[in-house]
């Protein structure tokens, strides 16, 4: 349906062909606008134009302090919107055919980009498995997974199908691609060196519109629905963004009556909707721009520069190490090594496990019944003060620490 847009009266009116007279009003007490919408949303033109509505009323709107109340709203209806896109409720026709890669190895990887950018030249060159490449769009239709042995790890890399704009709306099996981006420990955003950083805008922008949030952290809010009481509002820190005004408001608009919340850091209104929804996924991501021969020396010594970056040029071998390298480091995976008594340590078959682990998931990841007989360890490497170190459970390891474990008698 074509939404025609009419001023009159310095009113902004929308209105629908097939339902001209009931509307309903919401005002703008800051800009002096009022937006007219149909009340009957089975007359509206459907999701994605309420969603490009309210994206063109942000848009318009300007950013200060007196208008930070009526942005607050738009985003929560803004979320809410999407979130109904992503989720469709009621009766739908026959699923389509998904991504089912069954998950191995110690971590995993999603190769995320647009067609023809090098993501399958680069899982043919750091894995085993033969992706077709050429140089055509689209090569890639469905996922193909790979496996990069380094340090004793297994990292599952996952050549995903190129995604376009719109992806967040379903368009080129968006959808599924970045259903299972959402599933992976580090997104390995593949750009192309000689097209820009627009690129690179579209693709966070199309992650931001699905609840992935990448390379932050989640919001230090307590949120807890009650069923009785009403909301209760309090704050640790200054606020500069939101207030009890603008929280009560979001709850109500998603028809929460009845919560406690607790901000613990100066957080934005998008943090805390992202609080509220609950479905969001912080996922690092580290960017890597390929194609590198093809520019000038001083591009790539720019764009190496930027935080989370590795230039490569997958067809030329240049910096490929390196890449590997930096997707270990951001995954941040650790060597443990196990010693019995009165032997060397296992220095070939270490365990691979996640940062900040203490001795007690040590010992769960050896054998999960350990930890009922387990007594002390011994622990050799960065995280003590003298080799050997006698430490209890709560003890975490660094990387390459060595642990001999003794049990009960």
């Amino acid at each position: 349906m074509t939404l025609s847009e009419k001023i009159q009266n310095d009113q902004i009116i929308i209105q629908t062909p097939e339902n001209k007279d009931q509307k309903s009003v919401l005002p703008d007490v800051h800009t002096g606008c009022h937006l007219q919408f149909d009340r009957n949303e089975g007359k509206c033109g459907g999701i994605i134009e309420k969603i490009a509505e309210i994206e063109r009323e942000i848009n318009r709107t300007q950013k200060n302090k007196a208008t930070e109340y009526h942005l607050g709203l738009l985003k929560a209806k803004l979320a809410k919107y999407r979130t109904m896109l992503l989720e469709p409720t009621g009766k739908s026709g026959p699923k389509g055919v998904g991504f089912e890669v069954v998950r191995s190895g110690d971590a995993r990887v999603a190769l995320l980009g647009f067609p023809s950018v090098g993501k399958s030249t680069l899982l043919s060159k750091v894995t085993k498995t033969q992706s077709e490449a050429a140089g055509y769009e689209f090569t890639t239709l469905t996922c193909i997974p790979g496996k990069i042995h380094y340090n004793g790890a297994d990292i599952q890399l996952l050549d995903l199908p190129g995604i376009i704009e719109g992806a967040a709306q379903g368009k080129g099996r968006g959808r599924q691609v970045i259903a299972t981006a959402k599933t992976a420990d580090l997104i390995l955003m593949m750009l192309d060196a000689t097209k820009g950083g627009r690129q690179r805008q579209l693709l966070e922008a199309e992650l931001e519109a699905v609840g992935i949030r990448i390379n932050t952290h989640k919001p230090n809010i307590y949120f807890k629905i009650k069923k009785g009481g009403g909301l209760s509002f309090n704050a640790t820190t200054k606020l500069t963004y939101l207030n009890e005004r603008i929280v009560y408001s979001i709850l109500h608009d998603y028809k929460i009556h009845n919560a406690e919340v607790l901000i613990r850091e100066d957080a934005t209104v998008d943090q805390f909707i992202d609080v509220v929804l609950g479905n969001r996924k912080y996922i690092k991501c580290l960017y890597c721009y390929n194609k590198i021969d093809q520019i000038s020396i001083e591009e790539v010594d720019r764009l190496a520069r930027e935080p989370n970056t590795v230039v490569v040029s997958c067809e030329s071998d240049l910096n490929i190490d390196y890449l590997i390298d930096q997707i270990w480091r951001q995954l941040s995976l650790i060597r443990v090594y196990t010693k019995k008594r009165g032997e060397f340590p296992d220095f070939d078959g270490g365990l691979i496990l996640p940062a900040n682990q203490t001795v007690e998931q040590v010992c769960k990841a050896i054998h999960r019944s350990l930890v009922d007989d387990f007594s002390y360890a011994l622990v050799w490497g960065v995280s003590t003060k003298h080799n050997p170190q006698r430490v209890g459970l709560s003890h975490i390891v660094e990387d390459e620490d060595v642990i001999q474990v003794v049990k009960k008698k």
